[in-house]
């Protein structure tokens, strides 16, 4: 056994792939090297994760105290700024942690590696990742010029800042989509609100559109700063990001009483709050990157916008489909009243808030095994995996628990309305008992991110995106509010079931398993 081997012992090669689920469970809490790197990773990448679903829900809660009508129509508003946010965030943010995470890697886990010449053939890296390097047959693009060894050494002491190139495509294609999204959101939030159930003659329409359009103002920061986190989690530090994120959130969190009750503001106060929030986050993060990146690259052909549309093309497929059922789950809340919808709300913003603490092993887990396929080294990238998703169906089962008692009571912080409370306690159930799937599905996105799997995450959904559309469309007339929460339990569950046949049978850059 190396002396790796005896943090993450090494594989037995006589078993099925399907046991990496149970193994080594015993070690679920260890904080050896393995569990103390998860969890430096995972505890802050959860709380940053989390800030934001919570600053929602403090608006939820001020915007709650104005009326029903003011709750479900900013409900509606953020329900369909975030989902368009993911379909440009999540391929953008995914792709970045992976790469840059690889980049890195492959940069400092050997002296040979520091050389350009090293990198260019690949050597010690698969033909995917030999897209890392610039393909112009010299260093001169991930350089200023060509270095010996001893010379390459020298500037690095003079210039400790990293040379990323997907670091800096990530910045330019985050503005790029934020300016386009902003663009698209103000131009079009009428009939966007219009598709989303919410008609020319509901009272919901005016402030949700009010709300969506000031809102989308801070769209560009939003990308950004998303595209500035995938590129800290690359390298492994969450930390960064959850200092800045926080400070934002607390931001929000001043200044929406401020806007909403002294200065009158309503549901355009906070709108305001939030786009302040964003935009003081991305300045943090921008400066914090600046110190540590070469931001500016010599030339555009440092960029790697093809390898970037390649994957991020699969991943925005993916986006889509699970875009698309969220949004139509919402739609279709909204086309029951005002009181559904702002039921499905709250419920909503609980269930994605609380799921995505699970997203935080899925950070630590995709950059982990980023790492290690660089790296190839494989028993550690499948004592990582075994870690993960055991740690996230112990989160999952936690949560059901506090979320099936707590929000009980805590549900009254959001309304005062009986008719709400009323469909807020039929969802609970539903929003508890969903946990531990929640988790698992969460997390294995993060695996199959970390072993580059985009294809199969991609077509996997798309199939699981169909299936459930359909539920949601007939549940949701057959069975009104409940129907729309058992579509969505089918929608998660398929989700875990796909994330489990691919490692479980050992198939596409899992079939190391079967070696």
């Amino acid at each position: 056994m190396t002396e790796e081997g005896d943090s993450y012992p090494s594989r037995d090669k006589r078993r099925i792939p399907f046991y990496i689920f149970f193994k080594n469970a015993r070690l679920i809490f260890k904080l050896d090297e393995l569990g103390s790197e998860i969890a430096q990773i995972a505890l802050p990448a959860a709380l940053a994760l989390t800030a934001d679903p919570v600053a929602s829900l403090v608006d939820t809660a001020f915007i709650g105290q104005i009326g029903p009508v003011e709750l479900a129509a900013v409900g509606v508003s953020i329900a369909l700024f975030n989902q368009v946010s993911r379909i440009a965030i999540f391929p953008l943010v995914s792709v970045t942690t992976s790469f840059v995470a690889e980049e890195d890697t492959i940069r400092s886990t050997s002296p040979e590696a520091q050389d350009c010449d090293y990198l260019e053939t690949g050597s010690a890296v698969e033909s995917e990742d030999k897209e890392l390097i610039p393909k112009n047959g010299t260093c001169e693009n991930a350089y200023s010029s060509k270095q010996t060894r001893g010379s390459f050494n020298i500037v690095k002491i003079e210039n400790k800042r990293r040379h990323i190139p997907s670091a800096s495509s990530a910045l330019v294609i985050g503005g790029i989509l934020g300016l386009i999204q902003a663009i698209f959101l103000i131009s079009g939030a009428k009939p966007l609100l219009n598709f989303m159930g919410v008609g020319s003659d509901s009272a919901m329409l005016t402030p949700a559109q009010r709300y969506l359009t000031l809102r989308s103002l801070g769209a560009p920061a939003v990308l950004l700063s998303l595209a500035m986190q995938g590129v800290f989690r690359g390298f492994k530090d969450t930390k960064t990001p959850l200092y800045a994120t926080v400070a934002g959130d607390v931001t929000n969190i001043i200044l929406d009483p401020l806007f909403i009750f002294v200065f009158h503001l309503g549901v355009s106060g906070a709108a305001i709050a939030h786009v302040i929030s964003q935009y003081l986050i991305s300045v943090i993060l921008l400066w914090r990157l600046m110190a540590q990146v070469d931001i500016l690259p010599p030339s555009i052909k440092y960029l790697q916008f093809g390898r970037f549309l390649k994957n991020g093309f699969l991943l925005l497929m993916r986006v889509i489909a699970v875009t698309f059922c969220v949004t139509l789950a919402a739609s279709l809340a909204a086309r029951q009243g005002s009181t559904s919808m702002a039921a499905f709300q709250v419920c909503l913003q609980v269930w994605l808030a609380t799921s995505l603490l699970a997203d935080g092993l899925a950070v630590a887990g995709q950059a982990i095994l980023a790492s290690a396929f660089a790296k190839k080294d494989y028993d550690k990238a499948e004592a990582a995996a075994s870690r993960v998703l055991q740690l996230g169906l112990v989160l999952g089962l936690i949560l059901a628990v506090f979320l099936g008692v707590g929000l009980h009571f805590g549900a009254r912080l959001f309304t005062k309305d009986v008719n709400v409370l009323h469909l807020i306690s039929i969802g609970i159930p539903f929003v508890a008992a969903t946990q531990p799937i929640n988790a698992l599905a969460f997390v294995f996105d993060g695996v199959n991110f970390g072993a580059s799997d985009f294809g199969y995450s991609a077509y996997s959904m798309i199939m699981v995106a169909m299936v459930s559309i359909l539920c949601l469309f007939i549940l949701s007339p057959s069975h009104g509010f409940i129907g729309l929460w058992v579509a969505l339990t089918i929608y998660m569950s398929l989700r875990t079931i796909a994330g489990f046949w691919r490692i479980g049978t050992g198939t596409g850059p899992w079939n190391f398993l079967r070696s």
